[in-house]
């Protein structure tokens, strides 16, 4: 599906190899400890939201890097099979980054990441693209690509595009990212770091605390209880319920709710609509195993 017409969403993120092992415990220093067979999954947090979006319908394209390698090449297989335009995947420079991923039978897991080619992703890359960000409603980044290829995203940020911006994993951001923010989209943990000391204790205090540092609007994702929506164009905050839903895997769930909200901004739909279309596709989302095998169809988004 290469229809080079304006895309709904532009991903320009991290593209990984999740290598998981299930394991009884965690290994002590010095310690081996038998694991599970070993499972390969495409993850990464933009490979993930542009899979999320393309899923449910949006027409999606990715900026990434990936590896001249095996890791690179199922990336790119799982992109093409959800519909995401892949004209803006760069390959080469260095390994595919990788995850390595032990879990507990709790659930529970450590995770260790080798960035590989997601560390090459570069400013000028991002210019070298400038004909799909010209095109792009909403343009959609996070933090495991490095923060000046983000800066340089809002440098050349077209005006008929609205930013939005996942701060994981976490980083101090300059005060001209954070002004090009629309929404913000961040979870307890991330908002807590962004706000350091002054942070408060309730989501009211986060999101008014975020706002007042710059990004025109914010969404804190509060798992299980939904979301927070605060816009300095609408005034009062809004609390978005989730779906009572059995959890079985969270991972990428954050990511599917962050496309599915930039999608529907996209599509014209006030904050606090697409956050509750948003908290529903997180929600199917944690019902399937793994990121990108568990994100949801309309239609399975629907049936919630």
């Amino acid at each position: 599906m290469h229809d080079h017409g304006p895309h709904d969403l532009l991903v320009i993120g991290s593209a990984n190899a999740d290598l998981v092992i299930g394991v009884e415990r965690r290994p002590a220093p010095g310690e081996t400890v038998l694991g599970s067979d070993l499972s390969v999954h495409p993850g990464g947090k933009g490979a993930n939201q542009a899979v999320a979006a393309a899923r449910l319908g949006a027409r999606a394209a990715l900026i990434a890097r990936v590896g001249d390698d095996d890791h690179g090449r199922l990336l790119l297989r799982s992109q093409r099979a959800a519909g995401v335009d892949t004209a803006g995947v760069l390959v080469g420079g260095a390994p595919t980054g990788v995850a390595l991923i032990t879990v507990d039978p709790s659930g529970d897991n450590s995770i260790v990441v080798s960035p590989g080619a997601n560390a090459r992703l570069t400013p000028a890359d991002v210019r070298a693209a400038e004909d799909l960000l010209a095109e792009a409603r909403v343009i959609s980044v996070q933090l495991e690509i490095p923060l000046d290829t983000v800066a340089e995203v809002v440098a050349v940020l077209p005006p008929t595009a609205r930013l939005v911006l996942n701060p994981s994993p976490p980083a101090p951001l300059p005060p001209d990212v954070l002004a090009a923010c629309d929404p913000l989209v961040l979870n307890e943990h991330e908002a807590r770091f962004i706000l350091g000391s002054s942070a408060g204790a309730t989501p009211e205090e986060w999101a008014a605390g975020l706002l007042a540092i710059g990004p025109r609007s914010v969404v804190i994702t509060l798992g299980a209880q939904g979301a927070f929506v605060a816009d300095t164009r609408t005034g009062a905050p809004v609390h978005v319920p989730s779906p009572r839903v059995e959890a079985v895997d969270t991972t990428g769930a954050g990511d599917a709710f962050t496309a599915a909200l930039a999608w529907r901004i996209g599509l014209g739909e006030p904050l606090a609509t697409a956050a509750a279309f948003a908290v529903r596709v997180g929600a199917a989302a944690v019902t399937g195993q793994g990121a990108q095998e568990s994100f949801p169809t309309a239609e399975e988004v629907a049936a919630l």
